[in-house]
């Protein structure tokens, strides 16, 4: 990927942050998704979540078959950061800058995994676990949904998650080889 190429596109969103990334440094642990299992309303309702994405070992191996990516970062405000469903609700914007830097990366790559915030609300309800996901080109399983610690590599990059009280810190991944 020329770095170059995609820090000039890159300048035009309003990112937080970014770094480029080498899987390598990927911390995996089963015990990010304690919050999946415990405290999502979406754990086991679409294939975008656990246990749909398979087991953190299956997702480690899948993840570190991209040998590079960006890591994209925004914040947004909410009024109660303890108040989840808010929280949940500002993920949109994150989405939608997500696709597009998605979209300048497969300009120039052969191909692309992205991780981010979605437990995917493409579809009013989900075929998971009947049928095939319908949209699996659109739909971003969530980073800690693969057993990434994204905080450790947000801290090897310089990256300062804890932006502010009420302020939401959201993450991508987007793999590329």
């Amino acid at each position: 990927m020329d770095r170059q190429w995609l820090e000039e596109r890159l300048a035009a969103f309003p990112l937080y942050a970014y770094a480029f990334i080498d899987t390598s440094e990927l911390v995996f642990a089963d015990r990010v998704r304690y919050i999946c299992e415990h405290e999502c309303p979406m754990y086991d309702t679409t294939w975008a979540c656990p246990p749909a994405v398979g087991s953190v070992a299956a997702c480690r191996e899948k993840v570190l078959s991209y040998p590079e990516g960006l890591m994209i970062a925004t914040i947004t405000e909410v009024s109660d950061i303890a108040n989840i469903s808010e929280t949940l609700s500002t993920r949109a914007d994150h989405e939608r800058i997500t696709r597009e830097i998605l979209g300048i990366v497969r300009e120039r790559a052969a191909d692309t995994l992205t991780l981010s915030t979605e437990a995917c609300a493409h579809c009013e309800k989900c075929a998971y676990p009947d049928a095939p996901c319908r949209h699996p080109d659109r739909m971003f399983p969530c980073v800690e949904s693969h057993g990434i610690l994204v905080t450790d590599l947000a801290e090897k990059h310089g990256i300062d998650f804890l932006a502010g009280s009420n302020l939401v810190t959201w993450f991508s991944l987007i793999l590329y080889r």
